[in-house]
């Protein structure tokens, strides 16, 4: 018997925290979770469940404007309740909510609705209570964080843009990253007027330098006025509710609402690390070793709450990784490299490996394939919107080091394209590929010429 209440005491119900405790008792571990919010972490509660159906959402004014020109005719003007759209959107992650809750049950892992927090090293209080645990799993997420800047307690962040009463009419959107370009997209493709503010030179730091530029034009396209090299210094609330802001540079601007979407933090704050020891780093990041191990050995981290890679499917596969090694009997680590992601912007981002500055950084000659073209669909309802595809190729060894897209679809390709790129296909073997004929995915297997240096 063990002396004590549980083999694994997992804090935070997210996805990755979830995941853990449900394989860790798959294997026979005795497992608890805490969660003092609802179980589903931020993804399906206030990320991106909720977001990719606002952004399905957001997408229907431009296919009834298409419509038309596959022959059909509406019976009327289409008319939008945001009201409705929250309250379906809201139907739904309850419906999620109470989901991962039958899971968890089913699953034998005991559900704390609490907040759990350390005594030591092997104890928790949680809900008044006290209770111990021979491992421990830190799962806790992060949150959106906000500038220390006069009157942002009018702002908003992500969390908020979910349960606004209304659609602002007039809203700006801070950051270059892809949540504030995911909810510009949004808010202008529901009707808000957006203006979209990035400190920076262009959006999407990080990303190959093609994939920016080609995504910006397009979302000027879709209406939104996007400024670089500019942000809120102040916000001033005025007599008839609407906001007015300061920006770098002395100018000003009236708006409805103001969202920033600037940077997340780690969830760490009262949890009680510094009393048992765990190192953190200056951002309150649990830090861990490969092994996802912090500087206490009997307690584990994944997830958000890290700050390696903020992606759901990371904290998942992190989950996975802990629980097969730790309790599985089949010890296995994280891989971080080439990680396929999407951007839900307007139109969306899928990208897979290196972006070309990074191949080039590291020393060796490359190969660029490229092509721009108009979706199929828009060459009969005309609309003014282009694809790119990319392609990062070693040339000595022919390897496809990355793959990048802007277009419709284009998360959903990336995925089957990041199967190649992970198991180190060449450019020889995508040319030999059968194309799908006619789709945009296969472009990524009939570009036969490199752009030329």
């Amino acid at each position: 018997m063990s002396d004590y209440d549980f083999d694994l005491f997992v804090i935070g119900a997210g996805s990755g925290g979830v995941r853990a405790a449900r394989v860790a008792s798959g294997y026979g571990a005795k497992v608890a979770i805490a969660e003092e919010s609802r179980v589903g972490g931020t993804c399906v509660i206030r990320g991106c469940v909720p977001k990719k159906l606002l952004v399905y959402g957001a997408h229907f004014a431009e296919d009834f404007e298409d419509a038309a020109a596959y022959g059909w005719t509406l019976p009327g003007e289409p008319s939008f309740s945001w009201k409705k759209l929250i309250a379906n959107k809201d139907a739904e992650i309850d419906r999620l909510n109470g989901i991962y809750h039958k899971l968890l049950a089913g699953s034998n892992v005991k559900l704390f609705e609490h907040r759990a927090t350390f005594k030591d090293a092997h104890t928790v209080v949680v809900g008044g209570e006290e209770v111990t645990a021979e491992r421990i799993l830190i799962a806790v997420g992060g949150h959106p964080t906000l500038p220390d800047i006069p009157g942002i307690e009018h702002a908003i962040s992500s969390n908020e843009a979910f349960h606004l009463e209304d659609l602002p009419k007039r809203i700006v959107v801070v950051g270059g990253g892809y949540i504030a370009v995911e909810f510009a997209g949004i808010f202008a493709g529901l009707g808000s007027r957006v203006t979209q503010l990035y400190r920076g030179d262009q959006i999407l730091r990080g990303f190959d330098h093609d994939i920016r530029n080609h995504l910006a034009e397009e979302i000027v396209k879709k209406g939104v006025d996007l400024r670089f090299n500019t942000n809120v210094t102040a916000i001033e609330k005025q007599s008839d509710g609407s906001l007015k802001l300061t920006l770098t540079g002395g100018g000003d601007m009236e708006v409805d609402a103001v969202m920033f979407a600037t940077g997340r933090a780690p969830n760490t704050k009262g949890l009680g690390l510094e009393a048992v020891g765990i190192e953190t780093n200056d951002n309150g990041a649990v830090k861990i070793n490969k092994g996802l191990q912090t500087s206490v050995p009997n307690v584990y981290a994944v997830g958000d709450v890290t700050d390696h890679v903020q992606l759901t499917p990371v904290a998942i596969k992190e989950g996975m990784a802990f629980a097969d090694t730790v309790f599985g009997g089949k010890p296995w680590s994280m891989s971080y490299d080439a990680i396929p992601t999407a951007v839900f912007s307007q139109p969306p981002v899928g990208t897979v490996g290196l972006s070309e500055e990074e191949a080039r950084a590291k020393g060796g000659p490359v190969e660029i394939y490229k092509s721009t073209f108009k979706p199929m669909r828009h060459t009969l309802s005309g609309r003014d919107e282009k694809t790119l595809m990319k392609l990062v190729v070693d040339k000595t060894t022919d390897v496809v080091l990355g793959a990048h897209m802007v277009g419709p679809d284009a998360a959903e390709i990336i995925q089957g394209i990041g199967i190649a790129v992970r198991l180190g296909a060449t450019k020889a073997q995508f040319d030999q590929t059968v194309a799908v004929h006619p789709s945009a995915a296969e472009e990524f297997v009939t570009m036969r010429f490199p752009v030329a240096d």
